[in-house]
């Protein structure tokens, strides 16, 4: 069998980009959250999507993810966790240049205020909404949509220009988003790390009402007495809440 080097030499115009999906809950309307940052550069101009940035040569993937969450929404958090999700290597994903994503998910409690940075006109917390096939993303008149479910990888990306405009996240990142929902509905059971997102500690209702999002049903349907026998071998009490009215609830956090 010949071998050709030229086969195995990647041209110089890759990029490799890292992707972050930021999570964070609002206590007050007991909403999920993703940040979306309405883009300034490049092909995706004026498009809202998940923050990313190109990885540069001096650092890790990890690092360019942290590295985005300050440069593009002007926040230093010392409590944070980040994790890899995927790679998403499509020829199709870009039109005009060859690039891979590299994602990440980061849970940031305590919804932090944001500052639109480099790259990045605009940026909001976006709360979530569960449909049958997909969910919702929306900040006051805006609204997207994650790819839905009936649609396959392939047929997406096959059809990817059918979402070149404003009504769509930016490139791939309806197909990315699902894949992170799908990641965090396939693990509440034994290792729900978005509970994150509530701080330090939470109690079982507040973590009903995150579990609610990605059940998709409402909290009010997820028995508390149930729902302790199945899943509080997951967290480690730690006390009990304080400075409310009523009869205090106890307070956990992930074991």
């Amino acid at each position: 069998m010949s071998f050709n080097m030229s086969d195995t030499n990647l041209k110089n115009d890759l990029i490799i980009n890292v992707v972050n999906i930021i999570w964070s809950f609002n206590a007050e309307t007991k909403k999920v959250l993703v940040l979306l940052v309405k883009n300034s550069l490049g092909i995706d101009a004026d498009r809202w999507g998940l923050p990313a940035t190109i990885l540069r040569a001096d650092e890790n993937a990890e690092d360019a993810s942290l590295r985005l969450i300050r440069e593009k929404i002007g926040i230093e958090l010392p409590d944070f966790y980040t994790e890899q999700l995927a790679t998403f290597s499509n020829v199709q994903r870009i039109s005009d240049h060859r690039e891979i994503a590299l994602s990440y998910m980061t849970y940031l409690p305590s919804m932090p205020d944001l500052t639109a940075g480099y790259g990045a006109k605009d940026v909001k917390w976006f709360s979530v909404d569960y449909q049958p096939e997909q969910y919702s993303l929306s900040y006051q008149n805006l609204k997207f949509q994650t790819l839905s479910d009936k649609i396959s990888e392939s047929e997406f990306y096959n059809n990817i220009e059918n979402s070149h405009d404003n009504k769509h996240l930016a490139a791939d990142h309806a197909l990315i988003l699902r894949l992170a929902f799908q990641r965090i509905t396939n693990r509440l059971d034994y290792l729900p790390t978005i509970l994150l997102i509530l701080g330090d500690s939470f109690t079982l209702k507040q973590a009903r009402e995150v579990y609610a999002t990605f059940w998709k049903e409402p909290s009010t349907n997820i028995d508390n007495s149930n729902f302790r026998k199945t899943h509080a071998h997951l967290f480690t009490e730690i006390g009990m809440e304080h400075g409310k009215s009523g009869r205090p609830a106890k307070l956990y956090k992930l074991r």
